[in-house]
Parts: structure tokens; C-alpha cells; sequence
């Protein structure tokens, strides 16, 4: 596509969300004129606040199924779109309501905390959810004498458990992208930039968490590089995220960890879908009402945890 055309798309794009009146969520790792065009750009639980508190009725998710699901859960009256159905997330359908149940079936008692990168039928049979930015704080309310079920995140629940001191029972899965990142890839950056800052994302294995100077959220990384006064930055997480640290930090020095940390799902999104969705309105996400009832309460339960 030509730079005449692409430009030509954007105007198209930004006219249809105006006439049509639509709301265009974006996460961190959707591609850099995605996130230009849209009204918000935020991780996970920005996202599902941005889509509660939407002023229109109709919301675009540019993220992978689970995150136009959780608008769906939490905004029933309103009509949610996904540019791309099927981007979906290996991590998030790695666990079934079945292994949820016979847990559950085993300790009774138990509380099960599911990470928000799950379907809603998980998150429908969870008691409440969390995400990378606020799962400390939501397993730290939680009454000390109950055993948790973290899920379906392994290394999130172990920085999670380190950091509380508190024994968690975790669900043997990762992120592809996260776990990709290894220890090494960290220590040769750091050789070629001796004075740069590691901002690592908790999904990241134990040993790359452990030589990080922040660990935190996608918008944990933003925040924390605007802040900083440091020059350079060494990102290991997903680099959709360089777009927003680089709009926020102009002159600031941001490294990769690694050249590989890209998402194919969120990176399948596009503006000509994006373009197809709002001329359309033919990828509309629902999501059954007996689930979703359930799903909400543990979405709710998470955002009352957080505020």
C-alpha cells in the first residue's frame, strides 16, 4: 500500500468512527497507526475500564478475543466489534473449564483467581479475575488461610507469589512471546548498553524477572520510562509497546530484548480490517448470557478490589 493510500485509509477509518459513533480500544501491542487512531490505548485492565465507561454504545477492541470478550461481559448493552475474530491468545486457551472444576472439586474451599487472558467461560467459572498490573494487590486482599489457584499463568503467579511471600497452586502455562526471553538475551544487551534499565514484564521467566530493575504491566513500562531519568531502556516484552514508550519518552533510547517479541495474533489486525469492521459492523462479539452473568462477577470483583 502506498503512503497516499494508507493516508487515505486512516481518513477513511477516523470518518466512520465519527459518523457511526464508535469507540476504538487498542492495546499496547497492536501495530503503531492502530494506536494512533484510536480513542484509547491501555493494557488489559486499562482496556476493560475504557469499554465499562465508553461514551458510545458501540466499542472496537483491537486485541486478541479475550479482550473484546471482556467488553462484551461488562458492557451488555452496548455492541462490541472485533476487527479480527480469531486473533486469540495460545496462553489464554491453554486451559479448559474442566481442569477449573476438577480443581475446584479437590479443594473446595480453594479460591480461584484467573488472569484476565482467559475466555469467558473461565473467567465464568473463576471467583475473580486479575491482570499483570494489579494482581499483587488483588491476591494480597484475599484471606491469607485459603488456597489460590492461579491461572493459567505460571510466571505470573510465581513473581506474584514471590513478592507476597504466599504459596500459590499454579496452572503449568506461559506466554509464547514472554517466555521466549532468556536470561542471556538480557545479559548480551546489557553488554552493549551498560547504563540502560531493564523493564521486564511479570510473564517473563523467573530468571529474567529476577535481573530486572522494573517489573510491571505493559502501562507499568510507560509509566515507569517517563519517569525515569535514565537514557535508555532494554523492553522485554511485546514491541508493539515501543510505539507508546517512544510517544511518551521522545529522545529516550529504547532497545528490545529481543528482535522476536512479536505477537502474530495482535499483530494481525490491521486498518483495512479495522476499515471492513466499522463499514460493516459484521464482527460483532457476544458472548451467552448465562456466562457472561458469571463472568462479570469476576470481573467486577476485580475492578472493586482495584479502585
Amino acid at each position: 500500500m502506498s503512503a497516499q493510500e494508507n493516508k487515505q485509509l486512516i481518513e477513511n477509518v477516523l470518518q466512520l468512527k465519527k459518523e457511526k459513533s464508535v469507540y476504538i480500544i487498542a492495546h499496547y501491542y497492536q501495530r503503531d497507526e492502530i494506536q494512533d487512531i484510536a480513542d484509547f490505548v491501555g493494557d488489559s485492565y486499562a482496556m476493560a475500564l475504557a469499554a465499562k465507561n465508553s461514551p458510545c454504545d458501540t466499542i472496537l477492541v483491537a486485541g486478541v478475543d479475550f479482550m473484546a470478550e471482556s467488553a462484551a461481559i461488562l458492557c451488555p448493552g452496548k455492541k462490541v466489534l472485533s476487527p479480527e475474530p480469531s486473533a486469540t491468545c495460545p496462553m489464554a486457551n491453554s486451559i479448559a473449564v474442566d481442569d477449573v472444576r476438577q480443581y475446584k472439586q479437590e479443594h473446595p474451599d480453594s479460591i480461584i483467581v484467573s488472569y484476565v487472558n482467559t475466555p469467558a467461560a473461565i473467567k465464568a467459572v473463576s471467583d475473580i479475575c486479575c491482570t499483570s498490573s494489579n494482581a499483587v494487590k488483588i491476591i494480597e486482599k484475599l484471606p491469607p488461610d485459603k488456597r489460590i489457584f492461579f491461572i493459567p499463568d505460571e510466571n505470573l503467579g510465581t513473581y506474584v507469589a514471590s513478592k507476597l511471600g504466599r504459596s500459590l497452586d499454579f496452572y503449568p502455562s506461559s506466554c509464547p512471546i514472554h517466555a521466549a526471553v532468556k536470561k542471556d538475551d538480557i545479559l548480551q544487551r546489557k553488554q552493549e548498553y551498560p547504563d540502560a534499565e531493564v523493564l521486564v514484564h511479570p510473564e517473563c521467566d523467573p530468571e529474567v524477572v529476577a535481573i530486572a530493575d522494573y517489573v510491571g504491566s505493559t502501562a507499568g513500562m510507560v509509566n515507569y520510562a517517563a519517569k525515569s531519568t535514565a537514557d535508555t531502556f532494554i523492553i522485554a516484552t511485546e514491541c508493539g509497546i515501543m510505539h507508546s514508550i517512544n510517544a511518551a519518552n521522545p529522545g529516550k533510547n529504547l532497545v528490545l530484548a529481543d528482535e522476536e517479541l512479536i505477537c502474530p495474533n495482535m499483530k494481525s489486525i490491521t486498518l483495512e480490517k479495522i476499515h471492513h469492521s466499522l463499514k460493516d459492523f459484521t464482527t460483532v462479539i457476544t458472548v451467552p448470557e448465562d456466562i457472561r452473568v458469571k463472568a462479570a462477577l469476576a470481573l467486577e470483583k476485580m475492578i472493586a478490589y482495584t479502585q
